[in-house]
């Protein structure tokens, strides 16, 4: 292959690649409607928690907050990243998966911090032969905007039940 096809040929990967790994959230000072801010913490859930069930915690260390507090019903509070990514490692990967419920998505303005999310959902054990349904749960995601990234400082993980 020749010098010319070899940069064609990376340029077209870095262009495909691309959304892949941009994070194209808006910076918080330049929402200016709901429907921008619902559209920029949607994205950021779906970041985080295709790293929850990819297991990628480089792309959940990205998201969370050094200070993150993690209230849980059912476990108590963690509080550190590092514990939260611990936990995700030691007790998630590879086991159960979550999905969104479909609706439920609730986002909130925070002014000159973030957001705050609400939502329900539902987490799965897809590897099982029967793809059973573990439970769900309701969410409170508290996100700051700062130094250029959003990041999610307090999670309150509540109201956790078996599937309906």
């Amino acid at each position: 292959m020749g010098r010319f096809s070899v940069v064609v040929a990376l340029v077209f990967a870095a262009v495909l690649s691309a959304p892949l790994n941009a994070q194209s959230i808006p910076s918080l000072d330049t929402i200016k409607t709901d429907a921008e801010l619902t559209r920029a913490i949607t994205a950021l859930d779906k970041q985080l928690f295709d790293g929850f069930n990819t297991c990628d915690l480089d792309k959940m260390k990205a998201l969370v907050s050094e200070d993150l507090e993690f209230y849980h019903d059912k476990t108590g509070l963690a509080v550190g990243r590092q514990v939260f990514l611990d936990a995700v490692r030691n007790n998630i990967c590879g086991k159960v998966q979550r999905e969104l419920v479909a609706g439920s998505l609730e986002i909130y303005p925070i002014k000159d911090y973030g957001a705050v999310e609400i939502g329900v959902h539902r987490f799965t054990h897809p590897w099982k032969q029967d793809h059973g349904e573990v439970g769900e749960a309701k969410f409170i995601h508290l996100w700051q905007y700062r130094d250029g990234a959003w990041k999610v400082t307090r999670v309150i993980s509540f109201d956790h039940h078996g599937a309906k």
